[in-house]
């Protein structure tokens, strides 16, 4: 009972000094503003920023939420080749409850998000002794090489620096990672994400002057300092999309010239319709997927769904396989490597088209990989026991060289 003591106050001590050292903070700041680079467009680009542009924020939000919302188990192989669904503490911490805070679906949405945006993810093992107890996600992180080679892992909170090594840490890779470390599209794209957000700055300006571009006065009389000052004063009172519609009166000669701008160039239509489809190639998501068509594309029929199966098949599963990959390294005690491994369960990307689904599990039934019952599981259905258990399969097809033959 005292060595049990012990081992709990030294995981509850582990678990201040985490909080200590990058958990998200309620009254610290803003944790996504951190790694801004700068643009051709003259805009800083950070985490923060780039996600103030709806279309970043969607993929972001997209591919965090489909991988997330994906059941994950872990699984160990059974000799044979069957495999079964274990419970242990991996599973609860992965599947469940990664830490006192939060559940799995936030644990996975914000470490893939991070991922997402920013190529790495990370977050502190939690240990009880020897025992990992639970994952606490890591934000402001920057992970270097130190003297040995190794990883080690710099995590700024509140100006607070702490290096954790690399084995106290679970860290998710996105595309690269060559050298040990996921690229950034926020870093590698920032000239295409701050034209995204310099084009939207600049529409929103001229919305703010009620689609008015700015005009000219002109006089026939000269004007000193002082009236010119007053003059500006009075201009900039009917300025703004509140006051439009005011009349301003003009005396002593004074004519308003107004500079000509219609309303499909103040919008700049063209030049943020193809940020929206740029800022998607970096993260690779298709328009379509968030909300934007290309011009005479409609939203429905086979032409979406092609697109995207080719979006699930090529942009959530390469990630699912990494972290998968991952899990199994970092996460799974060595002595059980080779027989344990955690999956996502991809038939659950199915569930919104019942038509595949019942394709598929038809054709798995009557194939004789599924039972009937394992089939009802996949629906949420209630087991019914009996011949519901056992493999079927069609018998209707014979060898073309027995045809016309008679049993001897």
């Amino acid at each position: 009972m005292i060595r049990f003591f012990k081992a709990a106050v030294r995981g509850i001590r582990q678990e201040l000094r985490a909080g200590e050292s990058g958990w998200i903070s309620l009254n610290g700041s803003d944790p996504w503003t951190g790694g801004g680079y700068s643009s051709v467009a003259g805009k800083t680009v950070t985490p923060s920023s780039a996600l103030a542009f709806s279309a970043v924020w969607d993929c972001v939000r997209k591919t965090s939420q489909v991988l997330s919302t994906l059941p994950l188990a872990l699984y160990e192989k059974e000799d044979g080749g069957t495999r079964v669904k274990i419970e242990e503490d991996l599973s609860g911490i992965l599947a469940e409850s990664p830490n006192r805070e939060q559940t799995a679906v936030e644990f996975w949405e914000g470490m893939t998000a991070q991922q997402t945006l920013r190529g790495n993810a990370c977050a502190e093992k939690l240990f009880l002794g020897d025992r990992l107890v639970g994952l606490r996600p890591l934000l402001n992180v920057t992970p270097k090489r130190n003297q040995n080679g190794g990883l080690e892992y710099n995590v700024n909170d509140r100006g607070r620096i702490s290096t954790l090594p690399a084995d106290k840490v679970f860290h998710l890779r996105g595309f690269g990672g060559g050298d040990g470390l996921g690229m950034s599209a926020i870093k590698y794209g920032a000239n295409s994400i701050g034209s995204a957000l310099a084009a939207d700055e600049t529409a929103g300006s001229v919305f703010s002057n009620a689609m008015m571009a700015a005009g000219v006065l002109t006089s026939d009389q000269k004007l000193n300092d002082n009236q010119r000052a007053q003059l500006q004063a009075l201009l900039e009172t009917f300025m703004g999309s509140s006051r439009a519609g005011k009349t301003l009166t003009l005396e002593s000669g004074l004519k308003f010239q107004q500079l000509q701008m219609n309303p499909e160039d103040a919008q700049l239509l063209e030049t943020r319709r193809y940020s929206v489809e740029d800022v998607c190639r970096w993260f690779g998501v298709p328009p379509i997927v968030i909300g934007h068509s290309a011009e005479g594309q409609t939203m429905w029929g086979s032409g979406v769904e092609a697109v995207m199966l080719s979006w699930l098949t090529l942009g959530i599963n390469p990630l699912l396989v990494k972290n998968e990959a991952r899990i199994l390294k970092d996460l799974i005690p060595i002595e059980k490597r080779g027989r344990w491994y955690a999956e996502f369960n991809r038939e659950a990307m199915l569930q919104m088209d019942s038509k595949a689904k019942g394709d598929f599990l038809l054709k798995m039934r009557m194939a004789g990989f599924m039972s009937g019952d394992e089939g009802r599981d996949k629906l949420n259905l209630p087991r019914r026991g009996g011949n519901s258990d056992e493999l079927v399969v069609q018998t209707s097809l014979g060898l073309v060289d027995l045809l016309g033959k008679e049993d001897k």
